[in-house]
């Protein structure tokens, strides 16, 4: 068996492009967009959150602190910590921080960003305005649906750093923006497929989160695979009437940027959310649980965007009131999910 390649350089016969990308954001999903871009792309500009990480990469070729074992090429990154150098200086901006983070990055952007493609590869509510990214960008930045694009699919980045097989779907309103995105981002361990369906993309990624703090608090209970198929099949459902709601569009909610996504992030050792369920599932405090975890749980934060807003549409989701009910009101997560076994079917 060949040996498996340790770092970013890309097969010498693949014919790299000149597009000017840059991702912004050094966390580990950041790492893993920057891994998958310079396959194909020169050069990835990359703009990192303090001079710290920056001097760190370009010393060792490595982010210090996520996927540190993913070695980069330095001939192929661009490195900054200045967001209107990278905006600048590239034609598709990739979004990759999280979500309590983008405001604060975005608000410094002063330089000309019109006629920009962004991508959100954030999985989470803005708290800054409680909305979701797409939405952000259009009323706060005058960025249109047109200039934008969302970044979904089952595509953990510990995977994407062992270059395991990955699928990702990039939701466009343009045709021409998509197969751009689509080329720069397809590899030999990235297979990449297109959707119109930007804000159902972005609902469902967040979504899927807080679903997958449910299937940790299950597992942390104790509960058995059984009852977690039983939940997942009700959460797709809850997925469905919450995206009907807000935006209907022609989507098939069993495909993998929707179903594929809520079972990886439900199912896999690899979700933060996940594992922020377990720790309250297996007795820990809210507070204590995300205290102890070095990484955003991004579900924690979207529950009380969601619930909210299932509640001014007059939405019945079990599931959602349940996790909020944990998360927010404090409410004990055994005697709640006692209750929510007798809802679902």
């Amino acid at each position: 068996m060949a040996k498996k390649k340790t770092n970013t350089e890309s097969n010498p016969k693949r014919s790299k492009n000149d597009v000017a990308v840059g991702v912004v954001g050094s966390g580990s999903f950041a790492t893993a967009i920057v891994k998958m871009l310079v396959e194909n792309c020169k050069t990835v500009h990359w703009c990192v959150r303090n001079e710290y990480v920056k001097g760190a990469i370009e010393q060792r070729g490595h982010n210090p602190t996520y996927l540190t074992a993913v070695n980069f090429n330095l001939k192929n990154l661009k490195l900054t910590t200045d967001i209107n150098e990278l905006v600048t200086a590239c034609e598709t901006i990739v979004l990759a921080t999280p979500s309590i983070y983008l405001s604060d990055a975005l608000d410094k952007m002063t330089c000309d960003y019109k006629n920009k493609i962004f991508v959100s590869a954030i999985k989470g509510i803005i708290p800054k305005v409680n909305d979701v990214v797409a939405h952000y960008l259009r009323d706060e930045f005058k960025i249109g649906f047109r200039n934008q694009a969302v970044i979904a699919g089952p595509c953990h980045a510990e995977e994407v750093a062992m270059e395991r097989l990955s699928y990702l779907t990039i939701a466009t309103v343009e045709d021409e923006t998509s197969e751009k995105l689509v080329n720069i981002f397809n590899s030999d361990f990235i297979k990449v497929h297109s959707s119109k369906d930007i804000l159902g993309n972005e609902y469902s990624a967040i979504l899927k989160n807080i679903f997958a703090i449910g299937a940790g608090i299950a597992s942390g209970l104790g509960y058995g695979d059984n009852f977690t198929a039983v939940f997942v099949s009700n959460a797709i459902r809850e997925m469905e009437t919450f995206l009907e709601s807000i935006y209907e569009a022609p989507r098939d909610v069993n495909e993998s940027a929707y179903l594929g996504d809520l079972l990886v992030t439900a199912y896999s050792l690899f979700s933060r959310n996940r594992n922020l369920g377990n720790l309250i599932g297996k007795g820990y405090t809210v507070k204590s649980a995300i205290q102890s975890m070095n990484m955003v749980a991004e579900g924690y934060y979207a529950a009380d965007s969601i619930y909210k807003t299932s509640k001014d549409k007059g939405l019945k989701l079990p599931i959602v009131d349940t996790i909020y009910s944990i998360l927010y009101e404090g409410k004990n997560a055994e005697k709640q999910f006692k209750k929510l076994t007798t809802k679902l079917n």
